[in-house]
């Protein structure tokens, strides 16, 4: 997995945290992680739709978190924006007359299976407010 949508969607939840009683706009957040106003629109629609954050249009308008920090775990976001196994995939065509080839996956899928509940179980610990602590 190389991409930054766990990163995004935790500096965004991280602000919404450091300010529950603003309306964050997303250039606010946007400048906050440098990065474009859009990809921050994205991720807010995510985590809308996940019932995490909430939204109001207009001048006036922005993102809140819908409910307390303490009760949102990092577990939650990274099943929100995983889009695939932590690992990354297995290669599907290998050489079933290998010694290797033909008993991989079924290896891998053990591997796979162990991380992605070490990791989960591990983030399913961490709630948004006790990350913020670290700021």
């Amino acid at each position: 997995m190389n991409n930054t949508r766990f990163a995004t969607s935790i500096h965004i939840l991280t602000l919404l945290a450091l300010k529950p009683a603003e309306w964050l706009s997303s250039e606010f957040i946007a400048g906050s992680i440098n990065i474009n106003p859009v990809i921050v629109r994205k991720e807010i629609i995510a985590l809308t739709a996940a019932g995490i954050i909430q939204t109001k249009k207009g001048k006036e308008g922005g993102a809140q978190l819908n409910r307390p920090a303490s009760t949102i775990y990092l577990s939650e976001i990274l099943e929100i924006v995983s889009t695939s196994d932590l690992l990354g995939r297995k290669n599907l065509s290998t050489n079933s007359k290998c010694i290797i080839g033909k008993q991989i996956n079924k290896k891998l899928d053990v591997i796979f299976e162990r991380t992605d509940y070490v990791v989960k179980e591990s983030l399913g610990k961490l709630s948004l407010a006790d990350f913020l602590k670290q700021f």
